[in-house]
């Protein structure tokens, strides 16, 4: 049924080919699990293809080492007519261990589109518990943030 899957959970290890220059895991390559555990969210809320508008504020706070299991979060918190909020977070732990230490966290937008491309109508998703609510609240003022952004760089997107 559309719209009853909110939250969708990658857990794998990072791996060598993951690397960077200084031995930890690459952001291009955490940038990337990002948006495929953001993409599977997206289409299990929408059951809609779907592509990536806006990745915003994306914070690396700690490296992930290679060889640990990575855990990425992925949960919708705020739904347009077309788009979809979805939150981010980035954990990772040793193996033996049962800590996870946050990584990286974001909030990625979708649209969902129809066979032709065109924008189509997603479930709305409805808060409902205090935190919940406080994460919809987030994704609104994300947005506003957003709009003073986009117009301040809107004289050198147009070059």
């Amino acid at each position: 049924m559309a719209g009853d899957k909110r939250s969708t959970t990658f857990t794998f290890l990072a791996e060598p080919g993951d690397v960077n220059f200084g031995g930890k895991v690459h952001g291009g390559a955490v940038m990337k699990w990002i948006d495929q555990v953001s993409y599977a969210c997206a289409s299990g809320w929408s059951r809609r293809y779907c592509v990536t508008v806006y990745v915003g504020g994306i914070r690396f706070f700690k490296p992930i080492q290679i060889g640990h299991e990575v855990k990425l979060e992925a949960k919708i918190i705020y739904t347009g007519s077309s788009s979809m909020h979805i939150s981010v977070d980035v954990f990772s732990a040793p193996l033996w261990e049962d800590k996870y230490v946050k990584n990286t966290h974001c909030v990625i937008i979708f649209v969902a589109l129809d066979q032709d491309g065109n924008k189509v109508d997603v479930p709305k998703w409805k808060p409902e518990k205090e935190e919940d609510i406080a994460l919809e609240q987030y994704a609104i003022r994300l947005m506003e943030r957003r709009k003073l952004i986009e117009d301040e760089m809107l004289p050198f997107m147009e070059k």
